[in-house]
């Protein structure tokens, strides 16, 4: 497990911000997986300035490099809800249009916490015993029971190439990176709390999705991932930006100097937040990026007391 960077006390807010980290889904782009265009010119300008740009997500590394790829995106990528971090690939694919599954060339492996197998199969039985229909990620892999009723509502995020097995449990031989259960949208939150409270000390449940409910290894969270990347490159936490729009953005939200809410995150992001942005599909997080990122120091401190929800 990574040492926890992450402040004792609430983050001030300082300028220039000098690291972002952004979740993809919800926050980046909305159901097209399109990422708007005054979005991408904002995020390309940042990198070009010298500012350090993650994107920090639920889904697999190999699933988030589409967009890493897209906007030209140099600084480590956060997957599996903070579970794995990894570098940049050494020889770089050309940026092409995201689709549904798009997958993409990862770099080495700077860190990887993954949950015990006896954990993981406990998860697996709690979710389908609450109706639910869970697979596992193994770093890039995914394991998926070959009669899951699921497996078409998350094929545009993970893609299709995924290890169909006869018996789940029986393929959990070692410790694995998540468990992921899809449901009724809205069920996830529902059971979350019990699922925190029936794996407390074993595993820590979130929410990336109303129909995503997801286990990882004790500790494991964007939050304490983007902290360390922040550390890592001498950066105080109080010069982050981080946006997000589901639960499992909580940590991260609430760490960082800047953080920022989307319209749809429930009510515990959106008060540890302290931006709100518009809608992404009308660029909500380009207009905060340009404000604190983009303008002078001088003038970013105005636009952060004047944007402030808190």
């Amino acid at each position: 497990m990574i040492r926890d960077h992450r402040p004792a006390a609430a983050a001030n807010p300082a300028f220039p911000i000098e690291m972002i980290a952004l979740d993809i889904d919800g926050t980046l782009v909305s159901h097209d997986l399109q990422i708007a265009p005054r979005t991408a010119a904002a995020l390309r300008e940042a990198v070009r300035r010298g500012v350090r740009v993650s994107l920090a997500t639920g889904r697999m590394p190999s699933s988030a490099m589409a967009f890493v790829n897209q906007l030209g995106l140099r600084a480590p990528v956060i997957g599996h809800q903070g579970a794995v971090i990894r570098a940049m690939p050494r020889h770089r694919e050309i940026a092409r249009r995201v689709g549904p599954g798009s997958r993409g060339r990862v770099g080495r492996i700077l860190y990887h916490q993954p949950m015990a197998a006896d954990v993981v199969r406990d998860a697996v039985v709690w979710c389908r015993e609450h109706g639910m229909d869970p697979h596992i990620n193994d770093l890039e892999r995914m394991v998926i029971w070959q009669g899951d009723p699921s497996f078409e509502d998350y094929s545009s995020y993970v893609g299709r190439d995924a290890e169909l097995v006869a018996d789940l449990g029986a393929a959990i031989r070692r410790p694995m990176t998540k468990v992921i259960a899809v449901g009724e949208a809205g069920q996830p939150m529902a059971l979350v709390e019990e699922a925190r409270h029936a794996f407390a000390g074993r595993a820590d449940p979130t929410v990336s999705h109303p129909r995503f409910l997801e286990f990882v290894a004790p500790g494991v969270s964007k939050g304490r991932a983007v902290a360390w990347l922040a550390w890592r490159a001498g950066i105080p936490m109080d010069r982050v930006l981080t946006a997000g729009d589901a639960l499992n953005d909580f940590e991260m939200v609430k760490a960082a100097g800047h953080g920022i809410a989307m319209p749809t995150a429930p009510a515990a992001v959106r008060a540890a937040a302290r931006y709100h942005a518009g809608p992404v599909g009308d660029a909500g997080i380009a207009e905060l990026i340009e404000a604190l990122v983009l303008a002078s120091p001088a003038d970013a401190a105005r636009n952060a007391q004047r944007l402030a929800v808190r």
